[in-house]
Formats: structure tokens, sequence, C-alpha cells
């Protein structure tokens, strides 16, 4: 069984993607942004767009029953690899304990000048 979260934004009928699929104890996060509707959260400060992202990705897994306790993997797209203490930084504070596996590499741009990182994010259910 294939279950499909939307967020609800035109993006995903013109791109032909979903914001989250679950396939029986698998979960995928799409990639997530720090944008909240028409509104950017955190312009210029990677940190606060990490935080904003990390929490858009929580309430994605808790409406599909889970958390970020069963997040194994995450995907950070940063547009200045300079500044990954800051994402690092945010991202610990989240998985200190959890401690999935990552990944964070520089990306020359994301759909916006403004989006400074982007974040994946996959999650299995312990049944």
């Amino acid at each position: 069984m294939r279950k499909k979260i939307s967020s609800g934004s035109a993006w995903e009928e013109t791109v032909g993607y979903s914001r989250a699929i679950q396939v029986g104890n698998l979960i995928e996060v799409a990639g997530t942004t720090s944008v909240d509707g028409n509104t950017l959260v955190g312009k210029d400060d990677l940190y606060a767009q990490t935080v904003f992202i990390i929490r858009k990705i929580e309430k994605t897994l808790v409406e599909l029953g889970s958390s970020l306790n069963d997040v194994i993997r995450t995907r950070m797209f940063v547009t200045n690899i300079a500044d990954w203490e800051m994402a690092g930084k945010a991202h610990g504070e989240f998985f200190k304990n959890i401690r999935p596996v990552t990944t964070m590499v520089e990306v020359s741009s994301l759909i916006s000048k403004d989006l400074l990182i982007e974040i994946e994010a996959t999650a299995i259910i312990n049944s």
C-alpha cells in the first residue's frame, strides 16, 4: 500500500511529486525548504532555515504516524559549504541522540536564490 502526503503546493502537480510517500514501514520525505506557503522563513539565516525545515519534516512524519526518532537518513543540500557548521548545529540539536546517517553537499543553487538549504529524510517505522 502506498500512502501519499501532499503539501498542497502547485509545484506538486506541475512537477509531479508528493511531499512524502509511505510504503509499508518506509517513509521518504521529499526535498524540503524553508518556505511556508508563500513566505520564506529565515532569509539569509542558514541556521533558522535548517531548524524550520526539520520541524516541517517532523510534522509530515507525525502525520504518517512516525517521528524524528524513526529517521535513518538525512540529506542536506547547502548553497555555501563554508557555512556548514550552522546547518550542522541545527541538525545536531534535533538528531543528537537519534544519529541518522547523513550527507551534506554543496549545490550551485536551489530553486530560489534565497533558499540556503534543502533537506530530504528517510524514516522506517518500527512495527
